[in-house]
């Protein structure tokens, strides 16, 4: 990008992921793994570099809202690269405690020198120093609007507030929107091809990590203290999968047997993919679907890691029909691509995408509903899935697609942590401590 320089600490790093981001409207993760790869940052810089990073998406209109506050220039008309070092500067005052004021002040001004920007550096320094002043007395928040007041505290966009506000209520809403800044810890379930959950315990609390029992998930972990989970070789040979509850929950839903044949059109990365092979004893016939060639390499390799050999990959774009596979598998997966609502606390910057790009997607997913359906036998399973909350692209697809396909209906199916569901189910992350989703199960008529 232009103006770039190669970072060479984390906090350039970070300034540097956030521009990426700016100019390119790349997204948070791959910034900073791109970003940190190329300045070849050692783990705790790079640990250093995605918490600041992560910090300024998850916090943007907050930290906006307190350079209002103490700036003569809204950051709205601030130059992206002085208005980025700003919000890193003002994160690591009020958010990171082993940062010290004085090196966050010096450091974020130095910062805003070596991008060639020192005429803004009296400026970056003196708001600075206003915000140290304020830690204990900061500005206080929009107090006549509630709507406002959590559109700044959690910092989401206003419609995305309103649309929660709507869905489930305020008090309901807030917390909603709490945890979708809170850290989360990392779910992983065990691989019962290689492992028992005990010795898959053992062997992560030898190796330093702390480990808890998934509060209703069996097999599974919420662990943290990994470092880089990649390199644990209870990961890398495969002993454990990282996945959500609510995406292992989808693959439950599923309910393959051993032996059956299985269609997982949207699959990429391959979890649901890889827990239905688990569910089945690694017998049977899976394939696992993707629009994107490089994305079936990746489920091939996990594939390889876990040892699961029933599953095979196909380039298919989920709304084209493919006469072979008509009625053909006995239970078909459509985790179709959504708004990913239910994901923010993983993947912060969704909360900024544009809403009137949300508005097509109810089509794409009726259209690779409606293909998917097809390749369900008859009295055969079809689960359709999505990582969002909201009615139009969950309930308001389902109830379009049953209306024109008489052949399927919603079938009751019971889940752990869940209890039973009437058809379908909604997970709300308050509600569960899982991420948002949403699972319905129907049945073809014999």
């Amino acid at each position: 990008a232009a103006g770039s320089v190669m970072p060479r600490d984390a906090r350039d790093a970070a300034l540097e992921s956030l521009l990426l981001m700016e100019r390119r409207g790349a997204w948070s993760d791959g910034s900073v793994k791109r970003i940190v790869a190329q300045a070849g940052l050692d783990s705790r810089d790079a640990a250093l570099c995605a918490r600041m990073t992560y910090g300024v998406v998850q916090n943007r209109t907050l930290l906006d809202y307190y350079i209002d506050s103490w700036c003569s220039q809204k950051a709205a008309r601030l130059e992206p690269v002085v208005a980025c070092v700003l919000r890193l500067g003002i994160y690591q005052i009020l958010f990171m405690d082993k940062v010290p004021d004085r090196a966050a002040v010096h450091e974020t001004v130095e910062l805003v020198k070596r991008r060639g920007k020192a005429r803004a550096a009296g400026m970056v320094n003196a708001v600075l120093r206003k915000c140290v002043a304020s830690k204990s007395t900061l500005p206080r928040l929009p107090q006549n609007d509630p709507l406002r007041r959590m559109t700044v505290q959690y910092s989401h966009p206003r419609w995305l507030v309103e649309r929660l506000v709507s869905l489930v209520g305020a008090e309901e809403a807030e917390e909603f929107l709490r945890l979708d800044n809170r850290p989360v810890a990392t779910c992983i379930q065990t691989n019962p091809l290689k492992t028992t959950p005990e010795e898959l315990a053992q062997e992560l609390r030898d190796a330093g990590v702390s480990v808890q029992p998934h509060p209703w998930l069996a097999g599974c972990f919420e662990i943290t203290g990994t470092g880089d989970l990649e390199r644990l070789p209870a990961f890398a040979e495969g002993r454990c999968t990282v996945q959500d509850a609510a995406a292992r929950l989808a693959a439950m839903a599923a309910a393959p047997a051993p032996g059956d044949r299985v269609l997982d059109v949207c699959a990429a990365p391959g979890g649901k993919s890889f827990a239905m092979a688990m569910e089945m004893g690694n017998r049977g016939d899976i394939l696992s679907c993707d629009i994107h060639p490089h994305k079936l390499k990746l489920i091939e390799n996990g594939a390889a890691r876990l040892g699961i050999t029933i599953v095979r990959t196909a380039l298919a774009d989920g709304r084209e029909r493919h006469a072979a596979w008509v009625e053909q598998a006995d239970v078909v997966l459509a985790d179709v691509p959504c708004s990913g609502l239910g994901i923010i606390r993983k993947k912060p910057d969704i909360r900024w995408k544009d809403p009137a790009a949300l508005a097509a997607l109810p089509a794409i997913q009726r259209a690779i509903l409606g293909n998917a359906a097809a390749y369900v036998r008859p009295g055969g399973v079809l689960v359709y899935s999505t990582c969002t909350v909201l009615p139009e692209e969950n309930g308001g697809v389902v109830t379009d697609f049953l209306s024109g396909h008489p052949e399927f209906v919603k079938e009751d199916f019971d889940l752990p942590g869940i209890g039973s569901c009437s058809g379908d189910a909604t997970l709300w992350p308050q509600r569960t401590r899982t991420d948002g989703f949403y699972i319905c199960r129907m049945r073809r008529r014999a």
